[in-house]
């Protein structure tokens, strides 16, 4: 196994796709064609965390953050990040990072997030704008059975927790072919009626070479006629932030408790109490001020992210309470998840759990 084959597994899984515009993910240092010795999993890719993928004889980081985010002017080891990707560079290990990516993925941060709270009934907070497109093409009726399922077999016709989904019309197709044509139906110059079905199916944004590449390759025509078209409807299995229910309500200083223990978090800022109980709970991994306002249209009693500003704290407004529990608390779990997804993928390489706790904040 090579290092480009743990990409493809990780992607398959997570597609880069739908990483934010700003962020910087996939393969950041190293050569994709070199042969894999073994996976480190970490949240941030500092220089202790280099020195121990070097010490477990991994060549193949895989972090949630980018430790390139911004781009390098220089690899003099001026900075740490300068520092590290030399490191990595000298000691051949590539780095991967998956962050936004994976933040926007239904398995992803904020599922990880509902599953430590032993939340229920979960759903995307934030869906993301524009990851949904439709395919419309036109095949010959006795054709349209198989064309169908090759299309599904590829990823199209997936609406939340229904499969094999399309709308069929039945009606007549006309053509003609010219001198240079090569008609399956019909003759050169020959103006041609068929019965055709009109078949239309979704798909997500990600999968279109995926889906074209099966319309030609189960469709006889010597030219397919198709449209693709971007569609503005919500896609529940991409975006930011989840919101879901506990099993039984709690006060909210019992819950902020619940928080800490489960969180594993000895602190958290909180916004005033309402005095009302917590049932329903959206969360946002890492800096999650944008999301206040989602999770008041979503109901919620709470609201637990981190990096809130002074200012933040007063668009409670007396209609939620707001819960600030550290950008590495609410993340440190993505790791374990993201072990478990490739462990489920990767059966023939160790795959490790980073020991080293790389959150920069201490407290006194």
């Amino acid at each position: 196994m090579h290092i480009s084959d743990v990409i493809q597994l990780i992607e398959t899984e997570i597609p880069i796709a739908y990483a934010e515009d700003f962020d910087n993910v996939g393969l950041l240092v190293g050569d994709k064609t070199e042969k894999l010795k073994g996976i480190l999993v970490t949240l941030d890719t500092t220089e202790a965390v280099v020195d121990e993928a070097i010490a477990k004889g991994c060549n193949f980081i895989c972090s949630f953050h980018p430790i390139i985010f911004k781009g390098l002017k220089s690899l003099t080891g001026k900075t740490y990040v300068e520092r590290t990707v030399l490191k990595a560079i000298q000691h051949n290990i590539a780095i991967y990072a998956i962050h936004t990516a994976l933040d926007n993925s239904v398995i992803g941060v904020n599922k990880m997030i509902c599953n430590q709270l032993q939340l229920k009934d979960t759903k995307i907070l934030i869906p993301q704008k524009n990851t949904l497109k439709k395919l419309t093409t036109y095949v010959p009726d006795d054709e349209a059975k198989d064309l169908r399922e090759a299309l599904f077999n590829a990823g199209a016709g997936h609406i939340e927790h229904y499969s094999n989904c399309s709308f069929n019309v039945n009606g007549e197709g006309t053509f003609m072919g010219n001198d240079l044509s090569n008609p399956v139906k019909g003759e050169r110059n020959e103006l041609r009626t068929e019965p055709e079905t009109q078949i239309s199916v979704l798909f997500p944004k990600h999968l279109e070479s995926k889906i074209i590449s099966a319309l030609h390759q189960n469709h006889s025509y010597e030219t397919v006629a198709y449209e693709v078209i971007s569609i503005e409807n919500d896609n529940q299995t991409i975006g930011i932030g989840m919101v879901g229910e506990l099993e039984t309500e709690l006060p909210e200083k019992a819950f902020l408790e619940y928080l800490k223990s489960y969180m594993q978090t000895s602190t958290i800022r909180h916004s005033k109490f309402l005095n009302k109980t917590v049932k329903r709970v959206a969360v946002l991994g890492g800096s999650g001020a944008f999301g206040i306002a989602a999770a008041k249209r979503a109901k919620a009693d709470v609201y637990v992210t981190s990096d809130l500003k002074y200012h933040d704290f007063f668009s409670a407004e007396n209609d939620i309470l707001l819960a600030d529990i550290g950008h590495y608390e609410s993340e440190q779990f993505t790791k374990n998840g993201l072990v478990a997804i490739l462990t489920k993928k990767i059966h023939n390489f160790a795959i490790i759990l980073s020991e080293t706790n790389t959150n920069p904040v201490k407290y006194f």
